[in-house]
């Protein structure tokens, strides 16, 4: 029969894992069954000199037919981190502190997340594996690969079964140094991808299959009596000269998820076209796809009519249809979850990194010319003056009339059709751009934020480096589409309030008042002003910018600006969104690559009763978890997108060192001036110490570096000579040599200010 438990309980110790007190030694009787779990653990407490399962075996009774399911328990307690083998020996685990940082992975189900200790002794063994819970209002909510502070519970039993409650979100450390391998005479040496980092030399034998040009991550090791740093390969992440993918540094180096789990890929396989069943007809509807030449994927279709009630005259009804992703990636399932891991889509120059398989995003919902595709629409109707009148949510079946760039159709509204948009100047693209006419009205009256800065495009060769870079014209066509796709988004958020539905908006906050001081102060020592007011709107901003243009300072001013702004963010309570100058707003248009979006679309399904795959119940409770984690891989990708295109644009210029270039001030810091080129865009340095023989001083509030003797003075805007002295395309890293000189100001007001000076020991010499 199997063996009694003790009557006396164990006691606990102060931490949240079992104690190693309890009871004097456990009965010797041989046993007919397996022991459970607790005497397993209760024996080992109260028998310190254990060394291993055959004294285990010994001490429980354990013979004959019952060893090999007992050592196959003693494995899956191991497993589980509970006990701890060290050659021969096991031992129980040491428990985890009742406070403790925790790492959840990446590949975790949203829905039941568990997570291991962020520091752990190998020589105990098995980490152990903590469920993390998720109260339905917790203001911490976590998320896959998260790193979290948790409070630690191992529950009442012997076997500790731990639970985390999540006390904060932390910011993971970044992983193993990485770099660029490149052979010489002397063996290898690591080029770091870190700006900041120096190079190492790598030993012959501790490259492992790394080559020349391979990007790698290195363990750092040190040697000798001088603690000489020295990089070992770990692992050998790819080549980005054979792969063609310079971004395959910042993917890496941000963990940012880039190939499919053969699981996702499989799902999105066996995914079933979606049919009319459930749905509007509206493929007589010749709406259109307007979208970048080189676009692969199409989400967004739009249609205007003039509407013929005669309560509306000169009105417009405007349909946009959004592809409906949420048809075919459901609550929970596998594609929902790494859609969710990833965030968003990733673009680079050289590559995309899609949020969503290739037979979602480019087949089953991209609205392709002529074919048949699944979409949430929305009809809006609008007066002659721009004002909504009245909208409406449809679940639909859509086929596109056609699918034209921005250049096309702007050419033929300017009266240069070919042969596709000639047919339909008259009876679509017309109708589009009056009610457009009529939306600019109702935009320019609400008065958004006008900082209309541009973008450079870089175009790439067949080897992936840079062919070159341009600022692509801004058009009507762009105006048209963000403007009808604004107005999609506020319909989107509008009809959920009404329908008192949570969902994730898209906030952008007030600047705060410390950001608005710093403009001020900048402004003043341009001789211009700003209200003084403390409810400050977009078009406090809109009147200093275009004092600005007429002043001829556009550049300075639309820095800082830009500088005094907040971050957007998605969010489940509504602050606004300052920057579009809108009380309510959710991102509803590009559920292909944004997250956000498909929240959206299935809380209008739930909302508007449009089919069984809306929003549910467990997202609804976690949106406040979302809102955080969605907002993170944003910036995560824009951080990626900055970086490759900072080392393209490196190795672009990597030729043309001792060439000179203008360029504008782009921030100013004690350590020195940051340039951006007029031509390239490409970002570089000027160290303080190079600017010439003087002290110079960094005066905050006016974002410039000013001359302690001469009053020399390089502020943030100003437009200067530059000449490149280095390149570092893996580091993305320029250095410049100032070739301008600045302005003179009286520098004695600057010396009573008690900043200390930045010392400057420059060339001799003036500069050339």
């Amino acid at each position: 029969m199997a063996k009694k438990p003790t009557e006396q309980p164990l006691q606990r110790s102060g931490k949240a894992g079992p104690s190693r007190s309890g009871p004097k030694r456990p009965r010797r009787d041989a046993i007919a069954e397996l022991p459970s779990r607790e005497q397993i653990i209760e024996a080992m407490a109260s028998e310190p000199d254990v060394k291993g399962k055959r004294d285990l075996a010994k001490i429980l009774g354990v013979r004959g037919d019952m060893r090999t399911p007992f050592k196959r328990l003693l494995r899956e307690l191991e497993g589980e981190g509970i006990l701890t083998r060290t050659r021969k020996t096991l031992r129980i685990t040491s428990a985890l502190p009742a406070v403790t940082v925790l790492d959840i992975p990446s590949d975790a189900d949203p829905d039941d997340l568990h997570a291991f200790p962020a520091t752990w002794n190998e020589e105990e063994g098995e980490a152990p594996r903590v469920s993390v819970l998720q109260p339905p209002n917790a203001r911490v909510v976590p998320a896959p690969g998260d790193r979290i502070l948790a409070r630690i519970d191992a529950g009442e039993e012997l076997v500790p079964h731990y639970t985390a409650r999540a006390m904060k979100i932390l910011d993971k450390p970044r992983r193993g140094q990485i770099g660029i391998v490149r052979m010489d005479e002397d063996g290898a040496r690591l080029i770091p991808v870190e700006r900041k980092q120096k190079q190492m030399r790598i030993p012959a034998g501790d490259l492992g299959d790394a080559k020349d040009g391979d990007l790698v991550e290195v363990a750092v090791k040190f040697s000798g009596r001088m603690m000489i740093p020295r990089a070992k390969v770990v692992e050998v992440i790819g080549n980005p000269a054979t792969e063609g993918a310079v971004s395959l540094i910042a993917i890496h180096n941000l963990d940012i998820p880039f190939r499919f789990p053969a699981s996702v890929e499989k799902a999105a396989e066996v995914v079933k076209e979606a049919t009319l069943k459930g749905r509007e007809d509206w493929r007589h509807i010749p709406l259109l796809t307007i979208d970048p030449p080189d676009a692969k994927d199409h989400d967004d279709a739009v249609y205007a009519e003039p509407d013929k009630d005669p309560a509306n005259p000169d009105g417009h009804i405007i349909y946009v249809a959004i592809a409906d992703v949420a048809a075919y990636v459901r609550p929970g399932e596998t594609m929902d979850r790494e859609a969710y891991l990833r965030g968003n889509s990733v673009y680079f120059p050289d590559r995309v990194v899609p949020m969503l398989p290739e037979r979602i995003s480019n087949d089953l919902c991209s609205l392709r010319e002529g074919e048949n595709r699944p979409s949430l629409a929305v009809r809006m109707v609008y007066s002659k003056d721009g004002i909504k009148k009245s909208h409406s949510f449809h679940r639909i079946i859509m086929r596109s009339a056609a699918k034209l760039s921005y250049q096309r159709a702007q050419a033929a509204i300017d009266g240069n059709p070919d042969d596709q948009t000639g047919p339909l100047l008259e009876p679509v693209l017309k109708p589009l751009w009056k009610a457009y006419a009529a939306m600019a009205k109702a935009r320019d009256k609400r008065g958004p934020l006008d900082l209309d800065l541009p973008e450079r495009k870089i175009i790439l060769n067949a080897e992936g480096m840079v062919d070159r870079i341009y600022v692509p014209e801004r058009l009507d066509a762009h105006r048209l589409i963000e403007e009808m796709m604004i107005a999609a988004n506020v319909a989107a958020a509008e009809t959920l309030e009404k329908h008192k539905t949570p969902l994730l908006y898209r906030v952008h906050d007030t600047p705060s008042r410390e950001k608005l001081t710093a403009l001020r102060e900048f402004l003043s020592s341009l001789e211009l002003s700003f209200d003084k007011t403390d409810a400050v709107k977009p078009a406090n901003f809109n009147r200093v910018l275009a004092t600005a243009r007429k002043a001829g300072k556009t550049e300075q001013v639309s820095e800082m600006v830009l500088r005094s702004q907040a971050q957007a963010e998605y969010s489940a309570e509504n602050y606004g969104h300052f920057g579009l100058n809108l009380d309510r707003y959710a991102h509803f248009t590009s559920p292909i690559r944004r997250y956000s979006d498909l929240i959206v679309h299935r809380a209008l399904i739930t909302a508007l009763n449009l089919g069984n795959d809306g929003l549910s119940q467990n997202e609804t409770i976690k949106l406040p978890g979302i809102a955080q984690h969605i907002s993170s891989t944003e910036r995560r990708a824009m951080a990626a997108e900055r970086e490759t295109a900072d080392r393209l644009l490196a190795g672009f210029l990597a030729t043309k060192i001792g060439a000179q270039f203008e360029g504008r001030i782009s921030g100013v810091t004690k350590s020195g001036l940051f340039v951006r080129l007029l031509e390239t865009g490409a970002d570089g340095f000027i160290p303080a110490s190079t600017l010439g023989q003087d002290y110079y001083r960094y005066v905050e509030e006016q974002q410039a570096m000013i001359g302690d003797r001469t009053g020399e003075m390089f502020r943030l805007g100003d437009t200067v000579e530059v000449r490149l002295l280095e390149a570092a395309p893996v580091a993305g890293a320029l250095r410049f040599e100032l070739l301008s000189e600045g302005p003179r100001v009286n520098p004695s007001s600057y010396k009573r200010s008690g900043k200390r000076p930045s010392r400057s020991h420059g060339p001799k010499g003036r500069r050339r």
